[in-house]
């Protein structure tokens, strides 16, 4: 390894274990990558890379923004080939085992979709708020909601015609309100999504539950009317754990924001 670069690792490492030790709380887990950002850029590309990394493999949770000295980097992968790449990755993986997946053809084979980020893409929103360097503002974001304008990810909805074609019920379960269905519907409708069994969004009662135990909650529902559900698609973690998660869950990159 680069001297240089094992001496700026060491320095994260030293400065990480003090940060943690001497406080309780958990967004603490924040501040180390910024106060070691004035090294070399190729080593700090590097560490925003392992920034990355840990963010998907949910080794950094929780956590509340993207550091600051690493918003070029989340930018590039964003809008560059990388993401891209990750994305048409996942939907491949998810592909081949749908059509490895023997259906009853009794109707009751499913599979799970989240929608914002893994259906729809709010690149357009996050482009205007730092790619996840600004902390996220509810309000704003339902402006934008409002205007129905996201693209559909391309990758997901060729998964999820083919998905649909094999035989599969498609659930939806977003952490959108309930209130915003008729313009979810509108949004999806309009860039090729069509045909699901079920749209399924937080009611007044699921406002103040994690999105974790929410979407186990659904998806136990979907379970306990007699579905099997094989495939799980999700950017968050909390999209894929819990309960009645699936026979497999596909977690598509999303490094901008952590829902818990």
């Amino acid at each position: 390894m680069n001297p240089s670069l094992s001496i700026f690792l060491l320095l994260g490492i030293t400065a990480f274990s003090s940060l943690v030790s001497s406080s309780g709380d958990q967004d603490v887990l924040q501040t180390p990558w910024p106060l070691i950002a004035d090294g070399d850029p190729e080593n700090l590309w590097l560490l925003c890379q392992s920034w990355r990394f840990a963010v998907e493999a949910n080794n950094l949770a929780p956590w509340r923004m993207v550091p600051l000295a690493c918003g070029g980097y989340i930018r590039e992968y964003m809008t560059g080939q990388a993401y891209g790449i990750d994305l048409e990755v996942t939907a491949l993986e998810a592909s081949t085992f749908a059509r490895s997946v023997p259906l009853a053809h009794d109707g009751k084979d499913a599979w799970v979709f989240d929608v914002d980020e893994t259906m729809l893409s709010n690149l357009p929103y996050y482009a205007e708020h730092g790619y996840g360097l600004e902390l996220f503002n509810g309000q704003e974001f339902d402006k934008w909601v409002e205007k129905a304008a996201a693209p559909a990810i391309k990758s997901s909805l060729k998964l999820y015609k083919e998905v649909l074609d094999l035989g599969f019920k498609v659930f939806l379960l977003t952490g959108r309100s309930e209130a915003q269905r008729a313009i979810t519907v509108d949004n999806l409708k309009c860039v090729g999504f069509r045909d699901w069994e079920k749209l399924i969004l937080r009611g007044t009662g699921d406002q103040r539950k994690s999105a974790k135990l929410y979407k186990s909650e659904k998806r136990s529902e979907i379970v306990s009317e007699g579905y099997r559900i094989h495939g799980n698609s999700g950017d968050q973690w909390s999209d894929l754990l819990g309960s009645d998660a699936g026979n497999r869950s596909f977690k598509l990159p999303n490094p901008m924001y952590y829902i818990p």
